[in-house]
C-alpha cells in the first residue's frame, strides 16, 4: 500500500504517525475489478472510503432510467463520509472504472479514532464543504455554461487529478466511455462528441482511447471559463 497516496485523503490531513498507523489499524483493504459496485443509490452503509489506487465513478439515475455521471474520484480521494453524520441511504451509486484499491471505515471505529482528535473532525467537515463548494459550481455551470465550455472544463480538472506528462501534452487516462463522458458534463453524446471533435479540429486535444492528450492547455483554459 501506498501510504503517502492515502495521506492525500482530507482525513489524514496534518496527522501524525501515531495518529495515521492508529487509523489505519482500524481500515479494511478491499478490491474491485472494473464495472464492479461497490454500493448502489438508496443502499443503507455507514462506511467511509479512501482510495488508494484505481479510478471510481459516482452516479444517479433520474425515474425515467437516465442516468448522471456526478464526478470520477482516484487515488487519495475520499468518499462516503455523509453518511458519517447523516446515516441516510446512499446518495449515489459507486462504480469502479478501473481496478480498484480502498481502505473502508465503518462509522463506529471512526467514533471511536475521532475521540479527542478534534483536529481530524475539523478535516472531515472541511471535506464536506468542499463537496458542498463543488455542487454548487457543477450547478452553476450547468446554469451559465454552453456543453463546448462545460467538457474543457471537466477535460482540465480531470487533468488536474489524473494527468501526467506525455511527449507533446499532458495524457488525461480518464477511463470513462463516450457516454459516461457526456454524463459527466450533462449532456447528449452527440453534443459532446461534436465538441471534442473540435477541440481536435483546433489542434487543442488528440483523442485516444478513453483518454485524451491535452496539446494546448491555454486555449482549453479559455473555453472552459
Amino acid at each position: 500500500m501506498d501510504i503517502e497516496v492515502v495521506r492525500k485523503a482530507p482525513l489524514f490531513s496534518g496527522l501524525d504517525d501515531e495518529a495515521t498507523a492508529a487509523l489505519l489499524d482500524l481500515m479494511k483493504q478491499s478490491t474491485l475489478h472494473r464495472g464492479s459496485v461497490l454500493f448502489h443509490e438508496g443502499d443503507s452503509g455507514s462506511e467511509l472510503y479512501v482510495i488508494v489506487a484505481g479510478k471510481l465513478k459516482l452516479g444517479r439515475s433520474a425515474p425515467d432510467g437516465r442516468e448522471n455521471l456526478l464526478s470520477v474520484i482516484g487515488p487519495g480521494e475520499m468518499f462516503g463520509e455523509l453518511s458519517l453524520f447523516d446515516p441516510g441511504p446512499r446518495t449515489a451509486t459507486v462504480t469502479a472504472i478501473s481496478e480498484v484499491t480502498l481502505l473502508g471505515l465503518s462509522n463506529d471505529n471512526l467514533h471511536t479514532w475521532l475521540s479527542g482528535r478534534p483536529d481530524a473532525a475539523l478535516n472531515l467537515l472541511q471535506a464536506l464543504a468542499a463537496r458542498l463548494r463543488r455542487t454548487n459550481d457543477t450547478v452553476g455551470d450547468l446554469v451559465f455554461s454552453d456543453v463546448p465550455g462545460r467538457v474543457a472544463k471537466a477535460l482540465l480538472d480531470l487533468a488536474t487529478r489524473f494527468g501526467r506528462p506525455a511527449a507533446d501534452g499532458v495524457l488525461v487516462a480518464h477511463e470513462l466511455t463516450q457516454e459516461e463522458l457526456a454524463q459527466l458534463v450533462g449532456a447528449s453524446r452527440e453534443t459532446v462528441n461534436k465538441a471534442l471533435a473540435d477541440f481536435a479540429a483546433r489542434g487543442w486535444l488528440r483523442l485516444e482511447a478513453r483518454a485524451v492528450v491535452l496539446l494546448d492547455m491555454e486555449r482549453m483554459s479559455s473555453r472552459a471559463r
